[in-house]
């Protein structure tokens, strides 16, 4: 005669199996703890770690008005374009005058070459502020970010229906060599800043709690 027992471990095994998987989501991924904050940042930083330059859309114009004023292009331009990485020509730009007319003044025009292609990625870049979410679909991107270690984490808390919180960390940085070269670590300091304090600068990252666990903010459920 069977165990009755046995049968409703078997029946109970057997349920276990049909359910849906991430139907009830496991009691041990919603701990606030460093394995499950580690997880979520490795995860974050593979689909996002990327440090970008906020150059979105290409080809980039250079005016006269903005050689004067030493503007951020004007500086880093010529630089890429001695790397290959860009590819610069003359044109006519329009601007607004003093008056609001248009105006037209000459200028350079820079246009990624192949060699540049490659750092154009196209993962979504989001900019929030406390008055706009701004998602921008592309980026030139010159260095990858990797975790170094967890640092700690807020308390977590209810939020708009959800449980949230932020977690400290540090990173590890693997750049393109073309960035170490002088003109480039002049001209991109950003750059410079990051390779010299990896391991030390502290980065905040904000998640929330799902059926799958903690994930980033920005990537979704």
């Amino acid at each position: 005669m069977a165990d009755p027992t046995m049968k409703r471990c078997r029946a109970a095994v057997g349920l276990a199996i049909l359910a849906p998987l991430g139907a009830c989501r496991s009691p041990q991924l919603e701990l606030p703890n460093r394995a499950n904050f580690t997880a979520a940042v490795n995860d974050y930083l593979a689909q996002r770690g990327h440090l970008c330059l906020a150059k979105y859309e290409w080809p980039i114009i250079v005016t006269a008005a903005d050689q004067q004023t030493r503007s951020l292009n004007a500086q880093q331009m010529p630089v890429l374009e001695a790397l290959a990485l860009v590819a610069g020509r003359d044109v006519s730009a329009t601007r607004k005058g003093a008056d609001g007319t248009a105006v037209g003044q000459p200028a350079h025009e820079y246009a990624l070459t192949a060699e540049g292609q490659k750092y154009y990625l196209h993962v979504p870049v989001v900019i929030a502020t406390a008055t706009q979410h701004v998602i921008h679909p592309a980026d030139f991107c010159v260095a990858t970010l990797s975790l170094d270690r967890v640092v700690g984490w807020e308390k977590p808390q209810a939020l708009d229906g959800r449980t949230v919180t932020s977690v400290l960390f540090t990173y590890k940085i693997a750049p393109a060599q073309w960035t170490q070269t002088p003109d480039a670590r002049r001209v991109f300091p950003v750059v410079t800043h990051a390779v010299e304090n990896a391991g030390v600068l502290q980065l905040r990252l904000g998640v929330h709690l799902t059926q799958r666990g903690w994930i980033a903010d920005e990537l979704s459920d």
